[in-house]
């Protein structure tokens, strides 16, 4: 039975995405956001379609639905986004979304997306893998007034893959129908048992994720598709397994191809972290004591790859590179360049990072004083010779 008046009459952008529900619908469907109702009576009407699950977040809009709106299929269901959709998946999943900024004043939950306008379609692609199945689609409509290279981000941000489908122009705004689905990388990562996968930083030769494995959160890299490097999670992979066995790294929990996983290291970078501490009279000597802890840690960590006649690089610049945890140990990442090497210069590179400029500074400010002449003296004469006496000397001109 079609709706007849309802707290939201389809517009041209309900029409224009009914046209691609006629088409995609199967199986299990989810209709989020249904208003009128249109998608969801569409996907019922497909033989192909085994059930439909039609939320919306407001109540009126689910009591008129239900009232007027008379099929098996269909089961309607207050709900803010996924927010009372448990534990179900998803064959195709139906989205006609609030997208106009609140900058044009419509007051109305139906059109409004956020600030922005993309907002609510951020939240959307944010959770949406927890509940498409592995060869599931999303069917999405939205508009250029909500910004479409911020949607194609969002997507690629969630490890997602699309299609346009269709753009169609009406009066200011052009309508964009997108058909959207996991990227093999994602329903590798899922296979692996890694859950609520979710965007977390970007660097040049990887980009990182985090997630849930066995119950613990987890850091995730796969290879950036925009660099030319090509196998760096693979080679960070391999030296991971080799420096976890000596207690450097955080720990590699499992591999494939394309992606590493790891356990997630809370904390803050190494520059941060000397920052933020309370600096006064009362906390100095706990300061210096901590402070120096921590680079003795990481300069016998150093020493230990210098060992190995593995190069980490980046050591000069080691701000993204060593996080202190919540334990106040320090951890190295990022090993994406990382390569064997007759003379490493993971010490020294550290050692030009504790005399430059900025550092010092902290460092003198929680009393710490290092003479730079004598520790580039010191580096110098190590890099010829990289032994535990000379080692010993770089050590004790941290004081």
């Amino acid at each position: 039975m079609p709706a007849c008046k309802s707290p939201y009459e389809p517009r041209e952008d309900s029409t224009l995405l009914e046209h691609y529900v006629r088409q995609h619908a199967k199986g299990h469907v989810l209709d989020m956001g249904t208003g009128s109702g249109i998608q969801a009576i569409t996907a019922a009407h497909s033989s192909k379609v085994k059930s439909v699950l039609a939320t919306d977040i407001q109540k009126g809009t689910i009591d008129y639905c239900k009232k007027n709106i008379k099929n098996k299929k269909i089961i309607f269901l207050v709900s803010d986004l996924f927010e009372n959709v448990k534990n179900k998946k998803f064959d195709v999943i139906v989205f006609n979304p609030p997208y106009l900024p609140q900058e044009l004043k419509v007051k109305d939950l139906t059109l409004e997306g956020g600030k922005k306008g993309y907002e609510v379609i951020e939240r959307f692609l944010n959770g949406v893998s927890n509940y498409l199945k592995p060869d599931g689609i999303i069917l999405i409509v939205f508009s250029s007034l909500t910004k479409k290279e911020k949607i194609d981000e969002f997507i690629r941000n969630n490890l997602l893959e699309f299609e346009l489908l269709e753009k169609q122009h009406y009066f200011f705004e052009d309508l964009y129908v997108y058909k959207i689905w996991k990227s093999s990388i994602l329903k590798e990562l899922e296979k692996s048992d890694i859950k609520s996968i979710k965007y977390f930083a970007k660097g040049k030769r990887g980009l990182v994720f985090t997630g849930v494995y066995k119950g613990k959160k987890v850091g995730v890299k796969i290879n950036n598709p925009k660099s030319s490097a090509i196998m760096r999670v693979e080679n960070e992979a391999k030296f991971l397994k080799l420096l976890n066995k000596n207690g450097i790294g955080p720990k590699l929990l499992l591999h494939g191809k394309g992606f590493l996983a790891y356990e997630f290291v809370e904390g803050h970078n190494i520059a941060n972290f000397f920052n933020n501490l309370e600096n006064n009279d009362k906390n100095a000597d706990k300061n210096k004591k901590v402070i120096i802890k921590i680079i003795d840690k990481i300069m016998k960590q150093l020493y230990q790859i210098d060992k190995l006649r593995i190069n980490k690089q980046e050591m000069s610049h080691p701000q993204k590179h060593i996080i202190i945890d919540n334990k106040k140990n320090p951890v190295l990442i990022d090993f994406e360049r990382v390569h064997y090497t007759v003379k490493p210069g993971n010490v020294t590179q550290f050692c030009d990072f504790l005399v430059s400029h900025n550092i010092s500074n902290t460092l003198k400010n929680n009393a710490i004083i290092i003479n730079k002449s004598k520790m580039i003296n010191a580096a110098k004469i190590y890099k010829k010779q990289q032994n535990k006496r000379n080692f010993n000397n770089i050590i004790n001109q941290i004081k």
